[in-house]
């Protein structure tokens, strides 16, 4: 069988379609990258399996995926549906790396998380925190020293502490990808967390994801920023994932930023909804690291632009 993998919008490589590889080219078919004008079926591919990971369509309709043809496609993933799983027999499949040329390991040490927060899916697919894998079974790149953990609520797991002895016993570099909750996070995790080779995605700089999503919780994210200092970690080691555009005003969104940036810390705005207007402007500011521009200058600026670019039919505020 020729079988087809469409990657929708995946940032990194995609752990289940990854195994979906591993589990055809086992029984002997060919895989191959698919994209949407090529053939399903008369001499195209045998079998397509699609996989889309975000929510980003209008009114949050999850079946209105351009592109996405359920009748000719099997398709997954968090952005299609919460419900769907791989079969047993291709989850415990190793990944094939290869069709991404990655030459790292990713996956769950755990799945779930201990927090019903409203704005994530990941109580509702995923549950509560439960063991999914261990670090010897994740790290099947050897010739890699550099593990991508998927975890949502990595301290969350049950056998955390059993996993942070595991990458230390391998030394090997370790991303938390998904942040850790540091509104919980206790002196003993901050410091196994020091004790770490913790870098960020990219492995280009030492540094640990955190996140602050809610604003009212300003709190409890100094009182963990304290327990992390603490332990050594220095504020140019962390970064934090800043949520925009669900339950805080533009103010909001621009206080936590500044005040990140001021500790030391690099911030990363994470819209809500990225089709949003102001969403999208900010998250651009914010993350094209533009210290040295205001944020109500490059606000300004968009809006002269947006009106400079109106003919007179499109503005209604703009002289015949």
């Amino acid at each position: 069988m020729k079988i087809g993998l469409y990657d929708v919008d995946s940032t990194i490589p995609n752990l289940a379609l990854m195994k979906l590889s591993a589990f055809h080219k086992e029984r002997g078919d060919s895989v191959e990258w698919f994209l949407p004008n090529m053939t399903i079926g008369e001499g195209g591919f045998d079998k397509v399996y699609a996989s889309t990971v975000f929510k980003d369509v209008p009114d949050d309709d999850l079946s209105d995926h351009s592109n996405l043809d359920p009748t000719r496609m099997t398709i997954g993933g968090s952005g299609w549906n919460l419900e769907g799983r791989l079969p047993p027999e291709i989850h415990r499949r190793v990944p094939d790396y290869s069709i991404y040329g990655y030459k790292h390991s990713l996956g769950f040490t755990a799945r779930g998380c201990r927090f019903n927060c409203k704005f994530c899916i990941v109580p509702q697919k995923e549950g509560r925190p439960k063991h999914e894998n261990t670090i010897d079974e994740i790290w099947t790149q050897r010739d890699s020293d550099f593990v991508v953990l998927l975890d949502d609520d990595f301290f969350g797991g049950p056998q955390w502490a059993e996993r942070v002895a595991e990458l230390r016993q391998h030394n090997l570099k370790v991303c938390f990808s998904q942040g850790i909750n540091i509104r919980i996070i206790t002196e003993e995790q901050c410091a196994a967390l020091a004790s770490l080779r913790f870098t960020n995605l990219h492995d280009t700089r030492h540094q640990v994801y955190f996140a602050w999503d809610r604003f009212r919780d300003e709190r409890l994210i100094d009182a963990g920023i304290q327990r992390v200092w603490a332990a050594g970690i220095k504020p140019w080691q962390m970064a934090f994932f800043v949520l925009i555009g669900f339950d805080t005003t533009e103010e909001q969104d621009l206080y936590r930023v500044t005040k990140i940036r001021k500790l030391g810390c690099d911030a990363f705005a994470m819209p809500h909804k990225k089709n949003d207007p102001y969403q999208s402007a900010f998250a651009r500011w914010v993350n094209g690291r533009l210290k040295n521009v205001e944020w109500k200058d490059y606000r300004g600026n968009l809006k002269k632009e947006a009106v400079a670019a109106a003919t007179p039919f499109d503005h209604p505020n703009l002289p015949m």
